[in-house]
Order: C-alpha cells, then structure tokens, then sequence
C-alpha cells in the first residue's frame, strides 16, 4: 500500500500505517464465544497407531488437548496485537476421519470487552503443532491445515457463521 490507503479499514494500524494495539476500554463486557476447527493430514498407518494409543510419545489426543488449552490461554503473549484476556472456558476437541485426517475444533468462551477468536484459532493451531510432534517419529509428511474460523458470538460486530460448517457438539 502506498501512503495511507487502505489502513482505516484495518483496525490494528493508524492513520500513517503504524501498528497500534486497538483501546478496547470504551467497550462493554459481553459474553463472547468463538469455534475454530482445523485438520492434521496424515499417512493411514499414522491415524491408525493414533487411534490405537500406540504411539511411543503417548496418548497424542489428550497431550494435544491440553496444549491446545495451555495455547489458547497464552494467545496474547504469542500474538502481538490479541489483548491478553481472562478466558472462562476452552474445549479442544478431535474427530478421526478415516483413512487419513484428524479434525480439530476448540471453542472458547469469555466474559468481556473483546473476542476470543484468536485464542480459538491459536488452541487448533498448537493443537495441531503437537499432533505433529508427537507423530513425526513415524510421518514427516503430516500436513496440518485449513485452520478456519466457524462462528463467533457476541460483542458489537455480532455473529459470525462460516456458511459450509457447523460447531460439533462437545
């Protein structure tokens, strides 16, 4: 971008273009909710050693719930313009699809003055990040992707729903 075209639209960036983290003290608290889903594609043989708990590094599932979890908490420590923010509830959660994929989702919740998408979209990222680590011994080819945004609730911008996808149940 030339000048300062195009950087009103962009909230973390003002008026001559520099980053700014946005001042959200003029919000109102709101009950926030956000679902983010992503996938490890991976060999059969991989899936199949996941699902039967025969993975040498442990049960990969539960390790990477908990990193999912620990990320989401961390996301405004990892992410330089994410407020650091009180969260009230993280699940992450995993559905194998035969023959070659686990499926990630997280939903977070908070009570408060901004959303918590980012803090979802990091759980699946970290989630994902160790369902490789814990696999590569067996797989170097995983690929971990299609990190997305669902839905997303509260706040003054609204709902936002992905038209193709729903949130699993959890």
């Amino acid at each position: 971008m030339s000048g300062n075209q195009g950087y009103k639209e962009l909230t973390h960036f003002d008026e001559k273009g520099a980053a700014r983290m946005v001042d959200i003290s003029g919000k109102d608290d709101t009950v926030r909710e956000a679902v983010a889903r992503g996938e490890v594609m991976m060999r059969p043989a991989t899936l199949e050693l996941i699902e039967q708990g025969r993975v040498a590094k442990g049960d990969v599932l539960n390790v990477a719930r908990v990193a999912g979890i620990m990320a989401a908490k961390e996301t405004g420590r990892l992410v330089p313009m994410a407020h650091p923010i009180t969260l009230t509830g993280v699940n992450v959660d995993f559905r194998l699809k035969k023959p070659d994929r686990v499926e990630i989702q997280a939903r977070v919740r908070t009570t408060g003055k901004t959303g918590v998408e980012m803090e979802a979209l990091t759980a699946v990222s970290v989630a994902g990040l160790t369902i490789y680590d814990m696999c590569k011994a067996v797989d170097r080819e995983m690929v971990i992707g299609r990190v997305r945004l669902v839905r997303k609730t509260g706040g003054k911008s609204g709902t936002f729903e992905r038209e193709d996808e729903e949130p699993w149940d959890m």
